[in-house]
């Protein structure tokens, strides 16, 4: 005999077979005890809930010659019949390809002959909502006023494509999304009856990752079986197999974004790309692992909610109390936006990566919801004895449409203004550095924005003789001129000083004036490639 599938080979028998759904197997095995069969039920839910299931368990049922408390007894020729597919009186229909007006005439005018065996004509319509209009139409009165002999079960996953005129004729049922402990209970059980040594928590991840669908748990666990067949099935040969990911690397990775290792976190994401992950699983996964820790900031996730052991809760408790909520609520949104790019993209690393960056760099963004993080990590610096000047919080508070550009004051001693506080922290210009800032000026200048970065492009940067600071030389062409009227403002001046002192550490002096001839000379030999001095950037 070839192969069944588990979901197929241990399709429930009997209705206590039949988990999860409870509210709904003790109605309908009351109404087959007390002879209250209704005439037409419409069952609706996700799928792999056991809708189609239960739909055959109740034909069974109330065609079987001996029932025992309303579940088929499942050994006499009507249920083994049903159990078989070969019994006449149990119709089984697909809308989605028997979908159209004719279809729907053909059971009208079946309906009209009596069951040749057992109480009752039962037509299982799965997919109901693909019916055409017409095919719904040509389906109320029969559904309405039917034989007495005949039921009517309509499946669908999508009832809120069901005409309200269908859904007021049935008796409906929702199937509930299973729990995680349910499919787990269910599948340890399948598996001892199999022989197959299998982990407990491998039959977790596998429940979890089913998302409320006992078919689906059968189908991922057979895959795990097959590739690991003879051997014993453990934790990490689940996660191998389907192309998850332990919660370590989430913490890991989580840890590496707070600190901004972009570094560590190309190298992990290269990692987890090498192992052969599936990089929209993971990023799903760790939208997940970001959703249970922000429950867990908020003090609403209760164990049953969040899903998961003590210890797990515990590492989670951890990671939470260096997370603020906004904070987490930017990482969730930015995610989700990725997750839904790469759900059509051929080049998914490299949203990945480009989204993950943009978690560790706040200073990336151009809206408001990362101006905490970014407040956040001044905040930090200025705790850990690093001083952050005026133009500095200028940078990480300016203003996302454009408007005032006027930093926020420092807090510090009163006695001492901006001015000395600046510079008791940074060094002095010097003529080597100052010529080693001049050489790495396009770098420099890229860290600004704009209007700044605009007319940062039309100067020429030289150093002054006196080696305390640039000389900023434009064209005079009218596009020269309109920059250098802008840095001959005073507070656009002091913008860049400020600027500069935080990317370099060091104090400059900055100078205006029209590129000349010789000038342009001299701007060749300080070019990066023949000075050869990088430039050092705290």
């Amino acid at each position: 005999m070839s192969y069944m599938a588990l979901y197929r080979k241990w399709r429930p028998g009997i209705f206590e077979d039949v988990k999860g759904q409870e509210h709904i197997v003790t109605a309908l095995k009351n109404q087959i005890k007390a002879d209250r069969i209704g005439h037409a039920y419409l069952f609706c839910g996700t799928r792999g809930t056991g809708k189609t299931t239960v739909a055959k368990l109740f034909a069974r049922a109330v065609n079987c010659e001996n029932p025992i408390e309303g579940s088929p007894c499942g050994e006499c020729a009507t249920c083994r019949a049903i159990a078989n597919q070969s019994a006449m009186n149990v119709i089984e229909i697909d809308a989605a390809s028997n979908n159209g007006v004719d279809n729907i005439r053909e059971i009208r005018d079946e309906v009209q002959y009596s069951p040749a065996e057992g109480k009752y004509k039962v037509y299982i319509i799965d997919e109901v909502h693909m019916l055409s209009t017409g095919a719904f139409n040509a389906l109320l009165k029969t559904l309405e006023e039917p034989p007495s002999y005949v039921i009517f079960i309509l499946a669908t996953t999508e009832v809120h494509k069901i005409p309200v005129t269908i859904l007021s004729r049935c008796q409906r049922y929702d199937f509930r999304r299973i729990s995680v402990d349910t499919i787990s209970q269910r599948l340890m059980e399948l598996m001892e009856r199999e022989g197959i040594d299998v982990e407990k928590r491998a039959i977790r991840y596998v429940a979890k990752a089913a998302d409320g669908s006992m078919r689906d748990a059968l189908s991922l666990l057979d895959q795990c079986i097959a590739f690991y067949l003879g051997q014993k099935l453990t934790y990490d040969n689940v996660l191998e197999v389907l192309g998850a990911t332990d919660t370590e690397v989430f913490s890991r990775m989580l840890r590496m974004i707070h600190e901004q290792n972009t570094k560590g976190i190309l190298d992990l994401i290269d990692q987890i790309m090498r192992e052969g992950r599936e990089l929209s699983q993971f990023v799903t996964d760790f939208l997940w692992y970001l959703r249970n820790i922000l429950l867990v900031r908020t003090s609403s996730g209760s164990e049953d909610t969040l899903d998961m052991s003590r210890e797990n809760r515990a590492l989670l408790e951890e990671e939470a109390e260096f997370m603020e909520e906004e904070i987490l609520m930017r990482y969730i949104r930015i995610l989700s936006e990725l997750l839904n790019q790469m759900r059509y993209s051929t080049q998914k690393r490299i949203l990945m990566e480009v989204g993950f960056l943009r978690l560790a760099k706040p200073q990336m963004e151009t809206d408001t919801s990362s101006l905490l993080q970014r407040m956040l990590q001044l905040e930090e610096k200025m705790e850990k004895g690093v001083f952050v000047t005026e133009g500095q919080a200028a940078l990480a508070n300016r203003p996302v449409n454009g408007g005032d550009q006027t930093g926020t004051q420092v807090q510090g001693d009163d006695s001492v203004d901006g001015g000395e506080l600046i510079e008791r922290h940074y060094e002095p210009a010097t003529a080597e550095t100052v010529k080693r800032i001049a050489a790495g000026w396009i770098k420099l200048s890229g860290q600004t924005r704009y209007p700044m970065k605009t007319f940062l492009s039309q100067a020429v940067v030289l150093a002054r003789e006196d080696g305390k600071g640039l000389r900023l030389l434009f064209h005079g062409d009218n596009d020269g001129q309109m920059a250098k009227s802008y840095f001959e403002k005073e507070e656009h001046q002091q913008d860049l000083k400020d600027i500069l002192a935080s990317l370099t550490g060091i104090l400059l002096e900055i100078e205006t004036g029209t590129l000349q001839k010789e000038e342009s000379v001299q701007k060749t030999i300080l070019d990066l490639s023949k000075i050869k001095m990088p430039v050092t950037m705290e």
